[in-house]
C-alpha cells in the first residue's frame, strides 16, 4: 500500500521533532538551549527588539530585529545588536547566524561585521534574502 500524504497534528509534530533529535544526536555533540529577547524602551514605550534562539552546536539564530521607524539611524539597532553579541559570548556562542529581506537590514548587518555567506532573489514575487554570518 501506498504512503499517503497527511496534515499533522501537534502531537504528531512533536513525534517528528523527537525522532529528528534522536537522530542528530548521534552526529551533534552538545547543543545550547534558549532564546534571548532583548528590548529598548524610551519613556515606558518599546522602541526596539530582538529575539533569537540557540541552535545546535554554539550558534545563535536571530529570527527578529526591529526599530520602530521614529528611532531608526540613531544607533538603537547596533546597540541591540551588540548587546546580543554580548550576551550570546557569556552563553558560550561561538556563531551568528540571521537572514534578511534586501528592503531590510543588509548593508546594516554587513557594517557590523556580519559575512554574506548566500542570496537568492525571487523575481517573481520582487524580493531578494540574504543569509548572513558572524564568528563571535
Amino acid at each position: 500500500m501506498e504512503p499517503k500524504i497527511i496534515n499533522l497534528s501537534e502531537e504528531q509534530e512533536c513525534e517528528i521533532r523527537y525522532y529528528l533529535d534522536e537522530y542528530n544526536a548521534q552526529h551533534i555533540k552538545y547543543r545550547l538551549d534558549g532564546m534571548m529577547r532583548i528590548g529598548l524602551e524610551e519613556d515606558g514605550k518599546l522602541i526596539a527588539g530582538l529575539i533569537a534562539y540557540m541552535s545546535v552546536y554554539k550558534i545563535l539564530y536571530v529570527d527578529t530585529v526591529f526599530v520602530d521607524e521614529r528611532y531608526r539611524r540613531k544607533g538603537y539597532g547596533r546597540k541591540l545588536m551588540q548587546e546580543m553579541e554580548r550576551q550570546a559570548k557569556e552563553q558560550g556562542v561561538n556563531t551568528i547566524r540571521l537572514d534578511t529581506f534586501n528592503w531590510q537590514g543588509t548593508e546594516f548587518y554587513k557594517a557590523l561585521g556580519y559575512e554574506a555567506v548566500g542570496t537568492y532573489a525571487n523575481k517573481e514575487d520582487g524580493f531578494e534574502e540574504t543569509f548572513f554570518v558572524k564568528r563571535i
